[in-house]
């Protein structure tokens, strides 16, 4: 901000318009408002901080405006302030008028005029001056933002009372330090230190905790880590505590981490060291057991040896079983076949021993013709039917020795299987069942016809 030039009119001590030009006064430089007391040195800086604010600083500001106006002045002058400055670049005139008490027109008496406010910008182009606006809060506001300062604070910094000034050149440092907090009403800045402070105490003793913390954190790492950490002479508070306990546990990291890869080395090393003896033991003991399957197969060699005489003995034992298993079946059939031979021989001796004398000798046809004339002689007779009941049983019996003539043949032809190479000696057994066979027929029908032969007999010896 840059003052130009200030019009006081009726203002404080100043009955008639005053025009200061402070363009003029700061050509050389820096310039000095002096003059004995009363003289109007605060008046021209009241005057400035009411065409900015439209009020003064301090006590003067009350009364409406009314204190402001001159005891010396003409009771019809009005009371009126302009400042031309420039601010942020731009030239500006304001021009303030409070409220004025001034005498009627017509009658007797007075009435009041309210407060006016103006503000101008000057247009470089144009060469003039435009309005911007007569609103009291508009200028107002307008003038805090190009300042960035409100009323108190333009009064605080820029402002410093007379009386307070010489105050606080004379003064020591903490009569100074009330002054300045009196007139830039530093109490909030007080109370913030004041907070802060608390803060730094409160702060400085959670350090100190946390540094005791750090520390007793790095006293076990000195314990796990030994000799290759060095923990500083520092006490919890002290300034660097931290970084040194770090830098030592960052040295203590790298030790370790050299021992850990010296002895992750190490463990390789050994590791191998276990996978080759592990290997030459499962070698040794492979060795071992083929070693021990070896003593175990020799000595059953060497038993085997010794009884390979007995067992070629059993062998040959078991190759004439295998061979006499294989004729076992045809002798069988054989002896039995010679058994029923017997068996039919004895009954035909049997029954021509119970026929009569001429018929000991006969052949199978004579007994026969024998057998039909008696059963014709026989035919009208009531016995020839029981004969004849009897020959039907016989024709059973005879059909039942069919069946086991053909169980037989069965028989036969399975030990013809098992004699496929025997055949001259199956031949010979086949002639003899034959034989066998037909004697037992001869037998059975011996047997049939004896019983009507003898009866016959007896009938014809009967009649004799």
């Amino acid at each position: 901000m840059r003052l130009h030039r200030l019009e006081i009119t009726a203002f404080g001590p100043f009955g008639s318009r005053q025009c200061v030009d402070f363009d003029a006064l700061s050509a050389a430089g820096l310039f000095l408002l002096h003059g004995p007391t009363g003289a109007g040195k605060t008046s021209v800086l009241d005057a400035v901080c009411y065409a900015l604010y439209g009020s003064v600083p301090g006590a003067r500001q009350s009364g409406q405006g009314a204190t402001l106006r001159s005891d010396h002045a003409d009771a019809a002058t009005r009371t009126e302030v302009t400042l031309d400055l420039t601010v942020a670049g731009r030239r500006l005139e304001i021009t303030r008028q409070p409220p004025w008490e001034r005498p009627k027109r017509r009658g007797k008496g007075t009435t009041m005029d309210k407060a006016q406010t103006w503000l101008r910008e000057y247009d470089a182009a144009a060469g003039a001056w435009k309005d911007l606006s007569r609103s009291h809060q508009e200028i107002g506001e307008e003038i805090t933002q190009l300042l960035g300062m409100s009323r108190e604070q333009f009064c605080q910094v820029v402002l410093l009372p007379q009386g307070d000034f010489a105050r606080f050149l004379r003064a020591d440092a903490e009569a100074r330090g009330k002054l300045l907090g009196r007139l830039f009403d530093t109490r909030r800045f007080a109370e913030v230190e004041r907070r802060l402070a608390e803060r730094r105490r409160a702060t400085e003793a959670q350090v100190r905790e946390g540094d005791a913390a750090l520390l007793a954190d790095a006293h076990r790492m000195q314990q796990a880590a030994g000799d290759a950490m060095e923990l500083p002479d520092l006490a919890p508070g002290d300034p660097g505590l931290a970084e040194a306990v770090l830098t030592a546990a960052a040295v203590a990291r790298s030790t370790a981490r050299e021992q850990l890869t010296a002895a992750h080395c190490r463990l390789t090393a050994a590791e191998a060291d276990r996978l080759a003896a592990g290997r030459a033991l499962d070698d040794v003991r492979e060795l071992a057991r083929l070693q021990q399957r070896f003593a175990e197969a020799r000595d059953r060699a060497e038993r085997l040896a010794e009884r390979a005489g007995a067992h070629e003995e059993t062998r040959a034992r078991m190759e004439r079983g295998r061979k006499a298993e294989t004729v076992a079946p045809a002798l069988e059939l054989r002896d039995a076949a010679d058994a029923e031979h017997r068996r039919a021989a004895a009954a035909d001796a049997s029954a021509r021993a119970r026929l009569p004398e001429r018929f000991h000798d006969a052949g199978a046809a004579g007994l026969a013709a024998a057998a039909r004339r008696a059963a014709e002689e026989l035919g009208s007779l009531e016995s020839a039917r029981r004969a004849e009941r009897r020959l039907a049983g016989l024709l059973a019996e005879r059909d039942e020795a069919d069946q086991e003539e053909r169980a037989d043949a069965d028989a036969l032809q399975e030990a013809e299987s098992w004699l496929a190479g025997w055949e001259t000696t199956r031949e010979a057994l086949r002639s003899r069942v034959e034989a066998a066979q037909d004697a037992a027929g001869r037998a059975e029908q011996l047997a049939v016809r004896r019983e009507p032969a003898q009866a016959r007999l007896r009938a014809a010896r009967e009649r004799d």
